[in-house]
């Protein structure tokens, strides 16, 4: 009986860990030089990507390209596919190549010749799930897609050590909590691992539209929460820059 008490408890307590285990995140993001180009990467994602990830038991995998502001606004597409470990993701890739129904139907994007190929370049970033969000919560937002501010922002640490700082702030600093409160719709928050612009961390907030973003950030500048956070010293030059997207869901994105 002891045993099996034992036993109990042990399962009990892994299945608690497991339902707090922290994802992991890739964000790929797809430069382009022509509307063919992206063209042909929607319909792979469309009809290939996303529902051989959906076979596999991947979902919510996000779809987002920038919000057009000038003429300058760039040819992109942002992937954002969550993963329960690191073992999940090492397999991802090889199980892409031996599904038969995924080659089918990706076929023009994955047999294209050097001369056509479907986009410029791939920019691959890999992240870890923050302690105090360490889940995805797809944003639940209803509105016209083409409407909707998907905010990805980066920030930068001059060094590693400023950089843990920064992250600290949001999670054990209440900065985490305080965008739960104004209701930011927060997609991820998450530490990179790999990506380009290291020491850095990356998270996703979701608006209506551009008006409630902007009343969304007003009230965070100016609530008593950031006044007192922003002053700490211990949190003084942690972010070296800050790089923001604004971002639209596709309509082929699971959120």
């Amino acid at each position: 009986m002891k045993k099996i008490g034992l036993f109990v408890i042990t399962l009990i307590c892994c299945l608690s860990l497991n339902a707090q285990a922290r994802e992991y995140y890739q964000l790929k993001i797809y430069s382009f030089e022509t509307e063919a180009q992206q063209q042909t990467t929607d319909n792979y994602l469309k009809n290939a990507f996303l529902p051989t990830l959906k076979r596999l038991g991947i979902e919510n995998v996000g779809v987002f390209k920038p919000h057009p502001t000038d003429e300058g606004t760039p040819k992109q597409t942002y992937v954002l596919v969550p993963f329960k470990s690191i073992v999940e993701f090492g397999l991802l890739d090889n199980t892409l190549a031996s599904d038969k129904v995924h080659q089918e139907a990706g076929k023009a994007y994955l047999e294209a010749p050097h001369d056509k190929p479907p986009y410029k370049r791939i920019e691959s970033i890999f992240m870890k799930a923050f302690v105090d969000m360490p889940q995805m919560e797809p944003s639940k937002l209803d509105g016209p897609r083409e409407n909707r501010i998907y905010e990805l922002r980066s920030y930068e640490a001059a060094t590693e050590n400023l950089y843990r700082k920064k992250v600290n702030m949001f999670n054990a600093g209440g900065e985490v909590k305080l965008f739960d409160r104004l209701d930011f719709n927060a997609v991820f928050y998450a530490e990179v691992l790999s990506g380009a612009n290291t020491p850095n961390l990356m998270y996703m907030t979701t608006h209506t539209d551009m008006e409630t973003r902007d009343a969304n950030w007003e009230a965070f500048f100016g609530s008593p929460e950031w006044e007192k956070l922003k002053v700490i010293p211990k949190y003084q030059n942690t972010v070296s820059r800050n790089d923001t997207r604004l971002l639209y869901p596709t309509e082929y994105s699971d959120y």
